[in-house]
């Protein structure tokens, strides 16, 4: 998740067609230097032409030519920017899988760093949760074979299997002097992307893990169900959005929409200004206007971000914690047709209802909570944010690192949580916490009226 896998959006299977049926009449109105630039790709296509005749005939061992196209559309995609890619037709299926909320594996959010296997967190109540494996952990080995080389994919695929099955991976963390040998037995993960308590009698706290097909239907069933436990003396909500690296985004729309009467949600804007989408809120905040306080941190990606940016820009909700991962861009998965795959291919950023851009950039929270870490997990705290990923699509401006991305386990010694706690009971107010840095602050409220880490999860 991680993501990451990623924020998604689901595509037309037709667009191939519809570009080839665009593009074959504007070519006869081409002018000299379109048709230049067109010779020269196609040039580009002649030795990229030669270069594969000439493995396929003359490397030392007869090559698979559908790996070979495999491998350099894979090669293309992933020189683009960090999430997009290439998936063949198990990655693609598996995907889908993911997205309903259900699949086998072992229950962790990845991302590729420097050619390694990077932690962005495990999900809850999963193999790797219950083993204590922690956000940013390096895996370098797969049952003793190094992922070096592989892509995310590809690791991806090696880490899920049938249930029941053991896999051992050899972890890297930073102050520990040596590697942790762990061995993981792969289950059928079933991500319950919400859960949800009463926390101190009067206060409902939900905790939204990732965005899936069914998050939207989750919230609304444990809103209902803890409106129905607290009654009259409920003071607001706490959503816990911390360490969530994202998903779809219709889910981060609709959960955007169970809190907000009117306005817009987000906008999509790709290359053409024509392409510009803006989502609007629809009437019925299922919260009934109660007082609502946000959690993240450096954790929180993509569909998280969404909906912590509309309900921070509409001043329906107070933002507690740490600045957000700051991953400001959509990705569309394009089916190539039956047993071809998809692409995942970055087509649009996201911009918050006062038109900003988060990408590379992140979330400020309105008040700024860091928590008390324990020394030895101090070296790994800090997730260091889109800014950091190589090839990332640049912003506008400085961009900002990651931020501190570690939650207690115990909700006793949870800062942002009793920060939220206070401020539902009246013990604080946002006037008398500690604000986020003046020069980080989000504008004004602007949204209009007006009308989906990479991660990948396994």
């Amino acid at each position: 998740m991680m993501r990451k896998t990623s924020v998604i959006l689901l595509s037309a299977a037709t667009g191939a067609a519809l570009t080839l049926f665009v593009t074959q009449p504007r070519a006869v109105l081409m002018g000299s230097s379109a048709r230049a630039a067109t010779s020269d790709t196609y040039r580009q296509l002649n030795l990229f032409g030669d270069v594969f005749e000439r493995v396929r005939s003359d490397y030392v061992e007869k090559p698979d030519d559908s790996k070979l196209v495999e491998s350099a559309i894979s090669g293309m995609l992933s020189g683009l920017d960090p999430h997009s890619s290439y998936m063949d037709a198990k990655s693609f299926r598996d995907m889908q899988v993911q997205t309903r909320g259900e699949f086998g594996g072992l229950g962790i959010e990845v991302t590729m760093e420097d050619g390694l296997i990077k932690v962005v967190s495990p999900i809850d109540d999963t193999p790797a949760s219950k083993a204590g494996i922690m956000a940013n952990d390096i895996i370098t080995t797969l049952d003793d074979e190094a992922v070096q080389g592989l892509t995310l994919n590809q690791a991806v695929e090696k880490m899920r299997g049938p249930v029941n099955t053991k896999i051992k991976l050899k972890i890297i963390r930073k102050g520990q002097d040596n590697p942790i040998d762990v061995t993981l037995v792969r289950d059928n993960i079933r991500v319950r992307s919400v859960r949800a308590r009463v926390e101190a009698d009067d206060i409902a706290y939900i905790r939204i893990t990732t965005f899936n097909e069914q998050t939207t239907e989750g919230l609304k069933k444990e809103i209902a169900n803890l409106q129905g436990q607290i009654g009259d003396k409920l003071k607001g909500y706490i959503i816990d959005l911390r360490n969530n690296p994202g998903g779809l985004l219709e889910e981060a729309v609709t959960v955007s929409d169970s809190f907000l009467e009117r306005g817009e949600i987000v906008s999509t804007r790709g290359r053409n200004a024509e392409e510009t989408q803006r989502r609007a809120a629809h009437p019925g905040d299922l919260t009934k206007g109660k007082p609502v306080i946000v959690l993240i941190n450096g954790g929180s990606a993509s569909a998280s971000e969404i909906v912590a940016g509309a309900l921070q820009d509409h001043k329906r909700a107070t933002l507690v914690g740490t600045r957000s991962f700051g991953k400001g861009s959509v990705q569309t998965i394009i089916p190539l047709g039956s047993g071809n795959g998809a692409l995942r291919l970055t087509t649009a950023r996201y911009y918050t209802p006062s038109g900003k851009s988060i990408q590379a950039k992140g979330i400020v929270p309105d008040i700024e909570v860091l928590q008390d870490v324990p020394e030895e997990l101090k070296a790994r705290t800090d997730t260091k944010g889109e800014a950091s990923l190589r090839g990332h699509l640049k912003n506008d401006g400085d961009e900002k690192t990651g931020s501190q991305s570690y939650v207690p386990p115990d909700a006793k010694d949870d800062k942002a949580l009793k920060m939220a706690d206070d401020l539902l009971h009246g013990i604080k107010s946002t006037s008398n916490a500690t604000p986020a840095p003046a020069g980080d602050k989000a504008p004004g409220d602007k949204a209009a009226a007006d009308k989906p880490a990479s991660k990948s999860a396994n």
